[in-house]
């Protein structure tokens, strides 16, 4: 009866919900596809802290965000950056990829999160920056 009881707490404890992610978005306060991109990751249940940013140049040096992938905002998750209109799944899967120092969607892409107004969908990818700074396509969109 014991074993029965301890693997139905096991049990019960495996289905409790796991605490939310929580990003923190840096962006300017003019800037309204940043404020697009955070309602999309908070409707994938997301927790999002937003921050008007006036120095967004030195914050994405700060963190480390090639020149080449920069966008208009920059998430900050677990001291990796995410910068650009990255998906909420790619968020998720970053937890999975520790060698990762941050990921990234280079420039604003037609139908990216965040830039889906209108109907168009340019092709994009998301980058993945390890920590030697060595850049690899992690996802691939549409």
């Amino acid at each position: 009866m014991r074993r029965v009881l301890f693997a139905l707490g096991l049990f019960a404890a495996s289905l409790q919900a796991a605490e939310p992610l929580s990003l923190d978005v840096y962006r300017d306060p003019n800037c309204g596809c940043c404020k697009a991109w955070i309602a999309d990751l908070r409707a994938h249940g997301l927790t999002v802290n937003d921050h008007e940013e006036s120095d967004m140049s030195g914050l994405k040096a700060r963190l480390g965000v090639p020149s080449n992938l920069v966008s208009c905002h920059t998430g900050v998750i677990g001291g990796r950056f995410v910068e650009g209109h990255v998906p909420a799944a790619d968020i998720l899967a970053l937890q999975d990829q520790p060698d990762l120092r941050g990921i990234a969607v280079p420039g604003m892409p037609a139908g990216a999160p965040g830039m889906n107004a209108g109907g168009r969908q340019d092709p994009y990818q998301v980058i993945g920056v390890n920590a030697q700074g060595q850049e690899r396509v992690m996802a691939r969109y549409p």
